[in-house]
């Protein structure tokens, strides 16, 4: 006998066979489909917290470019530290301010502090322009490159 034509209680072991592959393919299809059910659900719930998310930020960005705007912080300054804005004629040159420091170190250590005289601001250089490079006055050059000491309290 053959395992096509052999029978166990009137049904065919081939046909029992089938019967149990078929049950176990229902069953893995079932399982699968639970587990993307789930998968799906998780996904779904993330992609609302990053919803969420993106919202806060959005909320976040627009708070602090409230609170970054320039008007306000002048204003808030103003009121509670008393500051202004420093005007363009207490603008110094890099002459000045080593005259001030030779200034600072001749003063006692006691004695108030001399003030920065006020010098207007240097006449902005215009490039030709047909140069590649702009050009800078030699007493700015030598204020670049000259070391300045810190003074020493």
């Amino acid at each position: 006998m053959s395992l096509l034509t052999m029978k166990i209680r009137g049904f065919r072991v081939l046909d029992m066979i089938a019967l149990g592959l078929l049950i176990a393919l229902i069953l893995s299809v079932y399982l699968a489909k639970t587990f993307a059910g789930k998968e799906r659900a998780e996904i779904a719930t993330v992609e609302r917290q990053i919803g969420e998310e993106h919202d806060r930020i959005r909320l976040l960005q627009a708070e602090v470019s409230h609170l970054e705007r320039p008007d306000r912080i002048t204003q808030l300054s103003t009121s509670y530290l008393g500051l202004a804005p420093i005007s363009a004629k207490r603008e110094a040159t890099p002459e000045g301010l080593s005259d001030a420091i030779r200034a600072e170190k001749a003063a006692a250590p006691g004695a108030p502090r001399a003030p920065v005289p006020a010098v207007e601001a240097p006449a902005p250089v215009v490039a030709d322009p047909g140069a590649t490079t702009t050009a800078v006055p030699a007493a700015q050059t030598a204020a670049l490159v000259a070391p300045v000491k810190e003074p020493t309290l």
